[in-house]
């Protein structure tokens, strides 16, 4: 048995696309559950005869144990190996998701998400530690591209594949497609990871623990819950946040202190990770936080079916496919400061389109914008990984990955929310309807609501009378509230240039070629004889 490079270093071998297979699988099938839930909430609340508050659960429980794994994965990876805590993380998913599929209430189903996300929380940083050990510093752009692939797919394939599952079988199928896909994803990875060689073990974090993912947990939870109470003055809202923070706050002043803290913020004296983590923290926050409201537009503005909402966004996957492959060779190449700067004018470009969205916007405008904010994306997000994690050591890697992983969960979370807020308030300032309310809860029905819901059933414009013109009233007002938020979203991706000015303008030497001349073991490419 020897190990040797088998490609020049500008390429991806064999072997390394071999890893990547495996780490493509788990992050589409993590990735692509969150989007396919999100098209299953209604059949949720008329299965389980639950309200929307209770079935959102099934997305906020999931996105809770994310945040909550996500800081051991580190430290985990270390003592035990990433091929093995990789595998156990993938067999916790697909169990979680079987047993989504058996649950009869929406409590069990909110208990089975949970399983799923300890599993699903681990995926994809350790899939960023096992492909950046492979593919080594000179070809992280090339990985990191690879690897995003599934994370700006999955938005979009998401919503397709919910629509259809559900239409042409039921419910449970959102779920146990995740079975075949988690088997093959095991067998696979027992073939194809490289054998563990675990680290001297670190003595464990359990006060840093106790502080940081339940304050991660409590932040999350405060936050997920402020589209529904719809202000932060409820105790549902700021109590958790602040209770959350304050922990978290306790985190950041202790984890100095140990010398194997369980998220080291140590790594944020690398100018490259610091700045990179920054600039991710704010786009996340602008585009997936105003983002996930485009499939909702088409939905609730147009009328459009779940499976024509989600063939609407195809253009912007097809536009991150062109780019991303090219935005990961020049990464490799070029610093990215020169390069993302650039995508992020596409980005603002194609989302000035949607400031301008009313109730008969052409699909012709709309679909090109989409595109060109695909093509954005591609040349965003992995490149930013890239410089974020190129000059960390090889021991590095994995506690950088888990540390970005952390910040995406956050900002990606706190935009959302956000969003939905700003959304909710502009909706809620909708005249109410004189002498219409709602059977369920009592509630007078605003023009904007009823609107909203004639989109999703016409059969309630029979059911309830309605002056002449009410019903199109009402729809420009949502169509003008989505463009209101759309605003907000706008003006997110224009600070987004604020820290990516400060990414690096000029090729830096990467430790990780220095672990390798010094005679560290970093997980080079290799071929077995």
């Amino acid at each position: 048995m020897t190990s040797q490079p088998v490609a020049a270093p500008g390429k991806l071998d064999a072997a390394v696309l071999k890893i990547a297979g495996v780490i493509v699988l788990g992050a589409i099938m993590s990735i692509l559950d969150v989007t396919v839930v999100s098209v299953a909430l209604p059949t949720f609340q008329t299965e389980f005869k639950a309200t929307y508050a209770e079935v959102a659960w099934t997305m906020t429980g999931y996105t809770l144990a994310l945040a909550t794994v996500i800081p051991l994965t580190g430290w985990a990876a270390d003592r035990f190996g990433t091929k093995r805590l990789y595998m156990t993380a993938l067999l916790l998913f697909t169990l979680g998701s079987g047993l989504c599929a058996t649950a009869d209430s929406i409590s069990e189903l909110i208990s089975y998400r949970v399983l799923q996300g300890l599993g699903g929380g681990m995926l994809m940083p350790l899939g960023m530690t096992i492909m950046t050990r492979a593919a080594g510093p000179e070809r992280i752009g090339r990985l990191m591209a690879v690897l995003g692939i599934p994370m700006l797919l999955g938005p979009i394939g998401g919503p397709i594949l919910g629509g259809w599952l559900i239409d042409i079988a039921s419910w449970k199928w959102v779920f146990l497609i995740n079975l075949p896909i988690g088997a093959i994803a095991l067998c696979y990875a027992a073939w194809a990871l490289p054998k563990d060689a675990p680290e001297p073990s670190e003595s464990f974090d359990f006060l840093g623990m106790l502080m940081l993912s339940p304050g991660l947990a409590l932040f999350l939870y405060g936050v997920s819950s402020l589209p529904e109470a719809g202000t932060m003055a409820d105790n549902k809202v700021w109590v958790p946040m602040l209770a959350g923070g304050l922990l978290v706050i306790g985190f950041i002043l202790y984890s100095f202190k140990p010398a194997h803290p369980l998220l080291d913020l140590r790594l944020l004296r690398n100018r490259n990770l610091s700045v990179a983590s920054v600039t991710m923290a704010v786009f996340m926050v602008a585009f997936m936080g105003a983002g996930l409201l485009f499939p909702s537009y088409f939905l609730q503005v147009r009328g459009e079916s779940t499976l024509h909402a989600g063939l609407l966004m195809a253009p912007q996957g097809i536009g991150a496919m062109v780019t991303m492959p090219i935005a990961g060779m020049l990464a490799d190449r070029i610093p990215v400061g020169r390069t993302v700067p650039f995508a992020l004018v596409l980005i603002a470009a194609g989302f000035f389109a949607f400031t301008q969205v009313g109730t008969d916007t052409s699909y012709v405008l709309l679909c090109g914008a989409l595109f060109v904010m695909g093509l954005g994306m591609g040349g965003t997000m992995m490149p930013i990984m890239t410089s974020a994690l190129k000059t960390l050591t090889h021991h590095e890697v994995a506690r950088g990955s888990t540390l970005l992983n952390i910040l995406q969960q956050i900002a990606g979370s706190v935009g959302s929310a956000v969003m939905s807020v700003i959304l909710t308030s502009e909706l809620n300032e909708s005249p109410a309807i004189p002498g219409v309310l709602d059977p369920q809860t009592g509630a007078p029905v605003t023009e904007a609501g009823l609107a909203i819901g004639v989109q999703q059933n016409p059969a309630l414009a029979q059911q309830i009378p309605v002056e002449p013109g009410l019903l199109e009233r009402g729809l420009q007002f949502v169509a003008d509230s989505f463009a209101t938020t759309f605003w907000v979203g706008f003006v997110l991706v224009l600070v987004t240039f604020v820290p990516a000015f400060f990414l690096p303008r000029k090729r830096e030497k990467s430790h990780l070629l220095d672990d390798r001349q010094s005679g560290e073991h970093v997980a080079a490419p290799v071929v077995l004889h």
